[in-house]
């Protein structure tokens, strides 16, 4: 879970950074992957990132702080409303017992837990608006689950802070809830809510003030030499050139890539809907409610700083397969289960009224993790993806992995492997 702070600290210093080679794995089959060439005129910027989403922003910005020129390319513009990482907010939390990379999803969660805080504090005086709120976040059962269990054994592992509480503990602290047949929580202390939109929005700030360019256009694979990508066509504008490119895509890699991403990424829609919260009443507020987890539904509470309301998610969709185009608002019918939830669980919000609902695509990769990889054709392209509805809360430390892995100074095979794409054909193909 090494930083790149070594090799950044070079290459601010003026040096080349190492390719790729003999002394680091490649990171797919075939070729053996190489770093690009390390570009610097004028014309020419030495990283065109594709995707202004959670991993493109962030990786554009790690790569500008650590000497390089970058372009961030995006179809719609940073925190646009059709991005996975555009919505109002996302929760940030470290509860991954169970998954199968529990271990190194909870370790980068805790740290992006720091990041975000580092963040608010590093560019207040930017006047940027804050985004992280400790909200801490619980986690409730009828009793308890391997999913509790590995849980709290990992947080002890990792020296993540948390409590073991019961339903009279809970119903004491926040009688706003419901814990009829709930005999067992977690409370994990650090956890907290962060404004997506707001939060992009100020990445992409940021990497303007640290000197990357951001171009709103539709960037498609251009001409190619060989295993090397020479340019990206944009539309509206000419041909983009640089010395390396990242496509961080998102729910669009099975659009933009079928033939290389339609099986192997699927992006199904999420449901969100926003409760508005009684006038004077501030229970279902931060900081007076934690975020919660409960069977199938997650949720926060209303954030005061611009209080879109009492957030619920309670599933979603299938079968819209192109984020352009879908769908981003809930029907009535899908109301029901939102609404039931609310009076079951938070009953004071029985009949509140619906303040705005919310409807977004995640990509979901077969490997259930993150990928960095190349393209297999090219060596100077790579992939970044597989958020898997949670991409967006690892943001600060994606980036900063992935530039390393772009400026070839994070070398971990264990975790190069961890991240491969290509790990074995989809069936059918």
């Amino acid at each position: 879970m090494k930083a790149a702070a070594a090799g950044a600290g070079a290459i601010l210093a003026g040096a080349r950074p190492q390719a790729a080679g003999a002394d680091a794995p490649s990171a797919s089959p075939g070729p053996a992957a190489t770093s690009a060439p390390w570009v610097r005129t004028r014309q020419t910027p030495d990283i065109a990132v594709v995707g202004a989403g959670a991993f493109g922003a962030w990786t554009a910005l790690h790569l500008q702080q650590s000497g390089a020129q970058v372009t961030l390319v995006d179809q719609y513009g940073p925190a646009n409303s059709r991005a996975t990482s555009g919505g109002e907010t996302r929760g940030v939390r470290t509860g991954y017992g169970g998954h199968p990379h529990e271990l190194l999803w909870m370790s980068w969660a805790k740290r992006a837990i720091e990041k975000w805080n580092a963040w608010d504090e590093q560019w207040q005086d930017m006047l940027l608006p804050r985004v992280f709120f400790t909200t801490s976040d619980l986690i409730m059962r009828d009793e308890w689950t391997d999913f509790m269990e590995d849980t709290r054994r990992n947080w002890d592992e990792l020296g993540i802070r948390h409590e073991v509480i019961d339903a009279d503990e809970v119903r004491r602290r926040w009688p706003v809830i419901d814990v009829t047949d709930i005999t067992v929580a977690l409370r994990e202390e650090d956890a907290g809510v962060v404004r997506a939109r707001r939060a992009i929005e100020s990445v992409a700030r940021v990497f303007e003030h640290e000197g990357g360019q951001v171009r709103i256009a539709r960037a498609g694979m251009g001409g190619a030499t060989n295993r090397r990508l020479n340019a990206l066509g944009l539309q509206p504008g000419d041909d983009l050139s640089a010395g390396t490119y990242v496509f961080a895509l998102g729910p669009w890699f099975p659009k933009a890539f079928p033939e290389l991403m339609g099986d192997r990424v699927r992006i199904p829609i999420g449901h969100v809907v926003y409760f508005r919260t009684p006038p004077g009443d501030n229970s279902y507020s931060y900081p007076n409610l934690p975020s919660y987890n409960f069977p199938g539904v997650t949720g926060w509470p209303a954030l005061g700083s611009d209080n879109r309301g009492f957030r619920v998610r309670t599933g979603g969709r299938g079968g819209e397969n192109d984020p352009d185009t879908s769908r981003r608002w809930l029907e009535p019918d899908e109301l029901e289960r939102p609404r039931a939830f609310v009076a079951q669980r938070f009953p004071g919000l029985a009949n509140a009224p619906i303040s705005e609902t919310r409807a977004c695509h995640y990509e979901i990769s077969t490997t259930r993790n993150f990928f960095f990889d190349h393209h297999p054709d090219y060596d100077n392209v790579w992939f970044a993806g597989g958020g898997s509805a949670e991409g967006f809360k690892f943001g600060p430390v994606i980036g900063e992995y992935l530039a390393g892995r772009v400026l070839g100074t994070e070398t971990d095979a264990e975790l190069i492997e961890a991240f491969r794409l290509w790990v074995e054909e989809p069936e059918g193909r």
